[in-house]
């Protein structure tokens, strides 16, 4: 029986800073963070969705040869990744919240469609939207 998706990966270039910024910036919780010799399994948790993973994983070995792993890092640091979608309840109040936070963004909230979006990156140039929901969507 298929129960759902549990993990969806990023690729990062620093564990680390992929880390603080998705914990300290964005509100996530760690969930798992193992070590395995040079591998790395992390993934983090929004607080309000803890049934999903979000993982953050390095290109590279035991998955990656290492020219596979510098193309994956260079598409992320382009933008060329599909952007994951943030939903929030207030977009300009996210916005405001998280800049000062020291997110920088690559679109200001915008209204579109009747809701609002804004667009941000990760360290890595992974993309994000931000949207909120229309107000008179039920």
């Amino acid at each position: 029986m298929n129960d759902g998706i549990g993990v969806v990966s990023l690729y990062v270039d620093d564990q680390d800073e992929a880390l603080a910024f998705y914990v300290d910036k964005l509100g996530f919780r760690v969930h798992a963070d193992v070590r395995n010799g040079s591998y790395r399994w992390l993934t983090v948790q929004h607080p309000d969705q803890p049934s999903f993973q979000l993982g953050l994983f390095a290109p590279g070995p035991p998955i990656h040869d290492e020219a596979t792993a510098q193309t994956l890092r260079a598409m992320v640091a382009k933008g060329a990744m599909p952007p994951l979608v943030l939903s929030v309840s207030d977009c300009r109040a996210s916005y405001e919240r998280l800049k000062a936070k020291g997110v920088e963004f690559t679109q200001e909230p915008v209204d579109r469609f009747g809701s609002v979006d804004a667009g941000f990156r990760d360290p890595a140039g992974n993309g994000w939207k931000m949207i909120q929901a229309p107000r008179n969507a039920t």
